[in-house]
């Protein structure tokens, strides 16, 4: 109770009259981050539905130092900030603890921003990537990216006669960072805002390059009435779809196990991308989506058995 009245003292960092749509969850993971620390904070945020709708010119939500950066390019921009810092803080120009973040969508992320995250992280950076993931290029007209799930029905993926939906798995985005060896990363969902925001602390805290990777349900893409937006990131969770683990250290720790772990077709029964994974003729669909989830959650369960 103490922690809830606390963030309800704390003044929004994050003004509302943003132009996101009516039932997007950007603006909870957004206010989640800007809420949870007292740190002074800079926010490189890469082209994309969340920078179109809240820094329109000359309108802005943000309350803090904001920059605009290119569709591939948040990493390499907030890594120039963050090099900036260091030498001023060298040279005696500034006391403040200033912490710095990235902030992207899946497209941003997994595929053409791929290379400047890989380098801002190799280079050793101390700032924090929050990849704001709705599973396919949402701004641009609902293409398509590597993490869109495997049987999506997307713009540049559609069902037809001849094709089903996406033919490939998406992309594992959570161990290409791990590859960098970084000693935080996480997988979080809007719904469950306690472990979201415990996350974001964790990562703010924590020296070198940090990730997180949250689910936020995109109702104009994915199909759902807009104020289902939180049930179905909580649905995605329970079937094991987006699992809820941090990383640390090289170090798997799940953070929630369902009591009774749902079958995937919940999860897409909530969807419109995923009505033809539900037909009869279908049905081998289905099972192969299921097999994906319950191969990648075994591997999870395997890793934080073993103490990997």
């Amino acid at each position: 109770m103490a922690f809830l009245n606390d963030l309800a003292k704390r003044g929004e960092r994050f003004a509302p009259g943003h132009r996101l749509c009516p039932g997007c969850g950007q603006s909870i993971i957004v206010r989640a981050l800007l809420n949870i620390t007292d740190y002074e904070i800079v926010i490189a945020n890469a082209t994309g539905c969340l920078e179109v709708c809240s820094g329109l010119f000359p309108y802005t939500s943000w309350c803090v130092p904001w920059i605009h950066s290119a569709f591939e390019n948040a990493a390499s921009t907030i890594a120039g900030a963050e090099a900036m810092y260091r030498v001023w803080k060298r040279k005696g120009r500034t006391d403040k603890d200033i912490k710095f973040v990235a902030l992207a969508s899946d497209g941003g992320t997994y595929d053409i921003g791929l290379q400047a995250l890989s380098g801002a992280m190799e280079r050793w950076h101390d700032f924090l990537y929050l990849c704001i993931d709705n599973q396919a290029y949402e701004n641009t007209g609902v293409q398509r990216s590597s993490a869109s799930p495997f049987g999506a029905n997307t713009t540049t993926t559609p069902v037809g006669k001849v094709k089903r939906g996406k033919e490939q798995r998406r992309k594992d985005i959570m161990s290409i960072v791990e590859g960098h060896h970084i000693p935080y990363a996480a997988q979080a969902s809007l719904h469950n805002w306690r472990d979201l925001m415990n996350k974001i602390k964790r990562a703010l805290d924590t020296k070198g390059p940090t990730y997180i990777n949250v689910l936020q349900p995109c109702c104009t893409g994915w199909g759902f009435p807009p104020d289902m937006t939180v049930e179905v990131a909580r649905i995605a969770v329970e079937t094991c779809a987006w699992p809820i683990y941090e990383v640390v250290d090289g170090k798997v720790k799940i953070n929630y196990k369902p009591k009774k772990k749902l079958p995937v077709e919940e999860w897409f029964k909530m969807q419109r991308r995923f009505a033809h994974m539900l037909k009869p003729e279908n049905k081998d669909l289905l099972g192969r989506a299921q097999e994906l989830v319950d191969e990648h959650w075994e591997w999870l369960l395997k890793r934080e058995a073993a103490g990997l």
